[in-house]
């Protein structure tokens, strides 16, 4: 299965896991909620979507490397208790909490929130000292004497020996407490986790071309030669970076991140191409619809690989406000159970007590941030709308103490208008957006015409989580016509097809 199969499984899981029936007791007992393990090569994306599934359960995550423990970390450390049995008094070896158990109950305080996944990475690769330990663990859920909270889900994961040559096979007896996920690299699906991540248009373009090189492993004169998906995207971060800094990509940099001296040199050549397709072709002027006769012409003569280059990189700045959009509507969403409080209360306070009630919501949402990042499920997406939101009920207390008004609903106005004003630009930018997602579908249809490129165009934004709920949210009559013309050729060679094979 592929990592987006994998999360969902895990997701789903979880989930039922945390059911309880009508007492508050766990469905599916402690001690039959088998543990996950997922088995798959390094970088694929294993730890980043544990993060996802905790962020959209609203439960708490606490993660661990296993290779960095020993018995005594994992276990405790020993030490000497004085008893009292049948009137004897013996001393009696007990061990201090776990450092893992302690960090959950941690997390539990600090964030309130008392239910989460336990993530256990490289669990096949423990200390020797360790392995014994880990079958009562994966059965039992201790470690030492310390049981694992109720209500934590155990997830694993861990390379197979092919990668890593640390790693201690499971015997049967292990694996089968475990519910085993074999996960393998798919660039599709990691395509569209990169386009909502913004990785850069430059690396998804070359992949596009390149697909046999998203992920690659082998042994060379050299050593080991690979590439994976976490370099590509920590190499798309640093990129960002270098052109916003005004520094040269070149070789040296990329070969930090991927470590394929051929991909290394295939990649910075397709990075210069890019650029010099970017300046060429004036996308700016494209997508303002003042695309110049020689962008047509080039267009129109272009090689696929070209076209593909291009209408990539027109795309992505497409996509990139739609996301913007999007990202807004959100927050303007959100941002309504606030102030629908503040509205409720306008009709019987004052403006003091207003600003005080604005005080604290802002606090709220501050404590539920602070909460979700100690229990490491806050998601930068949604910690960037919760930041929005505390902004702008800051400056609602700051404009009502500055316009000197004095009942609640005179108070409740200031706040209103500051709102609509978003709300208002928010409409100006869809409107602008929708007229540039316009002028794309007129490029692509008078510079690529009958070509592929068009499908490639109607297939992104209908993939693409943000542009599809735009299309859906404002409508887009160039998308709809370019869907239903592509649906109605798609049925006519499927026709055509069919009356082929009638042999008549």
């Amino acid at each position: 299965m592929n990592i987006q199969q994998a999360k969902d499984y895990i997701k789903n899981d979880v989930r039922l896991y945390l059911k309880k029936d009508d007492y508050g007791e766990y469905r599916i007992p402690i001690v039959r909620q088998r543990p996950i393990f997922l088995l798959g090569a390094p970088g694929i994306g294993k730890t980043a979507i544990m993060e996802q599934v905790a962020a959209e359960l609203n439960i708490a995550l606490v993660s661990y490397s296993m290779t960095h423990h020993t018995r005594q970390s994992a276990l405790g450390l020993p030490f000497i208790r004085h008893m009292e049995y049948e009137g004897l008094e013996y001393d009696v070896s007990e061990y201090t909490m776990s450092e893992i158990i302690a960090s959950i109950y941690d997390v539990m305080r600090e964030s309130g929130i008392q239910e989460g996944i336990l993530f256990l990475d490289e669990i096949n690769c423990v200390s020797e000292t360790l392995a014994p330990s880990m079958l009562q663990f994966l059965q039992y859920k201790v470690f030492g004497r310390h049981k694992v909270p109720e209500g934590w889900v155990i997830v694993t994961a861990g390379n197979p020996p092919e990668y890593n040559k640390s790693v201690r096979e499971f015997d049967v007896v292990t694996l089968d407490r475990l519910k085993v996920l074999n996960v393998e690299a798919d660039y599709q699906t990691w395509r569209r986790y990169a386009a909502e991540r913004g990785i850069h248009n430059a690396i998804l373009n070359f992949l596009e071309i390149k697909k046999e090189y998203f992920y690659h492993i082998e042994m060379t004169v050299k050593g080991r030669s690979y590439v994976t998906a976490r370099g590509w995207e920590d190499l798309s971060q640093m990129i960002l970076l270098y052109e916003e800094d005004g520094l040269a990509v070149d070789e040296t940099l990329v070969g930090q991140y991927i470590r394929n001296d051929k991909i290394v040199k295939e990649f910075t050549a397709y990075y210069d191409l890019y650029n010099k397709y970017k300046k060429d072709y004036q996308l700016d002027a494209i997508l303002a619809g003042n695309a110049t006769e020689e962008a047509k012409i080039r267009g129109q003569k272009a090689t696929f690989d070209e076209r593909l280059s291009v209408l990539g990189m027109l795309v992505d700045r497409i996509q990139t406000e739609i996301q913007e959009v999007m990202v807004t509507s959100d927050y303007l969403t959100e941002l309504m159970v606030p102030l629908k409080a503040v509205k409720a209360a306008s009709e019987t306070k004052s403006a003091k007590e207003l600003t005080d009630l604005l005080a604290a919501q802002e606090q709220g949402r501050k404590t539920l941030m602070d909460n979700l990042a100690k229990a490491n499920s806050l998601s930068e997406k949604e910690k960037a709308k919760h930041r929005r939101i505390i902004e702008f009920l800051q400056h609602g207390e700051k404009a009502v103490l500055a316009a000197l008004v004095e009942s609640g609903q005179e108070a409740f106005g200031v706040v209103k208008q500051s709102f609509d004003k978003e709300v208002a630009e928010m409409k100006g930018a869809t409107q602008r957006t929708k007229e540039r997602i316009h002028n794309l579908f007129t490029y692509v249809e008078e510079a690529f015409e009958q070509g592929n490129e068009m499908l490639i165009l109607v297939t992104e934004l209908t993939v693409n989580t943000y542009s599809a709920r735009f299309i859906s949210q404002f409508g887009c009559e160039d998308y709809q016509r370019a869907s239903s013309e592509l649906m109605l050729s798609e049925r006519q060679n499927q026709i055509q097809e069919e009356i082929k094979s009638l042999d008549l």
